[in-house]
């Protein structure tokens, strides 16, 4: 299989299960409400998050902040595109890292494009300590990052 068709079908499949998880908590959860899964443990929520992750810029008294991450969240695109032109055929680890970030990156534009925002949902803590919210994006671009500092490892 071919390093563009393995990172765009990887792409394509985190997008669709973002887009269909947020699409899905926006359309059945009241907004800044909770349904515990897990007590003590799991929770899904529908909050929203005009920042990036870990809530940085997520401010109501700013508004340059969306345009600000859709220009970086383009020229990341960008970068990896450059990276997945340049990447070996057999450097797995690198075209699927590049893939989940790819699918993932996307997923939260289209929101912050459409919605000024981005929705997330999955929330996890243990006693009164939240990890911050988050999504199927998130997830990819986390997993996606991991995989390409095992590619870079390798690689060394």
């Amino acid at each position: 299989m071919n390093k563009y068709f393995l990172a765009g079908i990887i792409s394509v499949i985190t997008l669709i299960l973002d887009q269909v998880t947020k699409i899905a908590v926006r359309e059945k959860m009241t907004l800044w409400t909770s349904e515990v899964i897990i007590p003590g443990f799991f929770n899904l929520v529908h909050v929203v998050n005009k920042g990036a992750a870990f809530g940085f810029l997520n401010r109501a008294d700013i508004t340059w902040q969306r345009n600000f991450f859709v220009v970086v969240t383009i020229i990341a695109l960008g970068v990896i595109g450059m990276l997945l032109k340049s990447a070996e055929e057999r450097d797995k680890f690198q075209i699927v890292g590049l893939g989940l970030v790819l699918g993932g990156a996307i997923g939260n534009l289209i929101d912050r494009i459409l919605y000024h925002e981005v929705t997330d949902f999955l929330d996890f803590y243990y006693g009164s300590h939240h990890y911050p919210a988050f999504n199927v994006a998130d997830i990819a671009i986390c997993l996606g990052a991991f995989a390409l500092i095992v590619s870079f490892y390798k690689n060394k």
